[in-house]
């Protein structure tokens, strides 16, 4: 069977196999550095759009949750206190670090409801039957999100319900888009390069359709997409923005993967970053609209 840019099913395969690789090396390399040097501004930016997809699709009490793409496992240990005692909060990583650092984080707090994998969403078992998966943020980056979908649906009961967090598009999410733009207007993006990507990037689930046609190619029902809008901190003050959208997101992936060839042209991106996300100046530090959607779908069969 062809598939119509020519390529077989086996092959297409082989190809999301490399780039789910690729991917790892990325997340378990470069990208856990970076997320653990701005931890505070990431995951303190990114929490209160996770907090109200939870609080819209509570898990019920008792419940077995899986947490994709767990990261630091915050979210995992939210959703552990959610369930009580009697239930439990999976995180599962294709990242061995963060998948180590959550592990160690929630001993550490007293969560004994919760644990954490390292699994390769796509391809490996992730246990179950679970009651609710969850994800924030961590379903963007999958090479065949429909694959990866379809093994999460798998791993729930009948009638549960997987809610995520993805962006909306990039122009809903201007200090990252321009932040972008800036960047590949000064660097271009190397045709070759030695480091990792991370995948397809964090905007592929960005437009309602194509998340809506994944999630019914993966099986699942009743899908709906609900717009948050929340205000999101960049930086405590217009340096730490820049030096976080430089090292994070497509500006920062476009900087990484040129690396030292790009290192002369540094200078003159701090200034056009300057002059672009001045305008997101408060007295709180730099605070910019963000958009996302809290996404519902649920599993046949209830």
């Amino acid at each position: 069977m062809q598939r119509p840019e020519g390529g077989t099913i086996a092959g297409q395969l082989d190809t999301d196999l490399l780039a789910n690789a690729e991917a790892t090396a990325a997340w378990d390399g470069p990208l856990y550095d970076r997320f653990v040097q701005y931890r505070k501004v990431v995951v303190g930016g990114l929490a209160p759009h996770g907090t109200q997809a939870l609080r819209k699709y509570p898990p019920p009490a008792g419940a077995r949750v899986l947490d994709i793409g767990c990261g630091f496992g915050d979210a995992t240990q939210q959703i552990a206190q959610l369930v009580g005692p009697g239930g439990e909060a999976v995180g599962v990583d294709v990242s061995q670090r963060f998948v180590d650092t959550a592990a160690e984080e929630a001993g550490a707090a007293g969560v004994a409801n919760a644990r954490f994998l390292t699994r390769d969403v796509e391809v490996d078992d992730l246990g179950g039957p679970y009651d609710q998966a969850f994800s924030r943020f961590g379903t963007m980056f999958f090479a065949g999100p429909v694959t990866a979908l379809r093994n999460v649906r798998s791993a729930l009961a009948p009638g549960a319900r997987l809610v995520m967090v993805v962006w909306r598009r990039r122009t809903d999410n201007d200090w990252i888009y321009r932040a972008q733009e800036i960047v590949e207007k000064i660097v271009e993006r190397p045709e070759e390069y030695d480091e990792p990507t991370c995948g397809p990037g964090p905007f592929s689930m960005a437009d309602a359709d194509t998340t809506s046609e994944i999630l019914l190619h993966a099986g699942y029902e009743d899908v709906e997409l609900t717009r948050c809008e929340l205000p999101l901190m960049v930086g405590a003050d217009l340096d730490e923005a820049i030096e976080v959208v430089m090292a994070l997101g497509p500006a920062g992936e476009i900087l990484r993967l040129a690396g030292d060839r790009a290192a002369h042209l540094h200078g003159e991106v701090r200034e056009a970053l300057e002059a672009g996300l001045s305008e997101f100046q408060t007295p709180n530090g730099i605070v910019a609209p963000a958009s996302t959607w809290i996404v519902s779908a649920l599993v046949p069969g209830a």
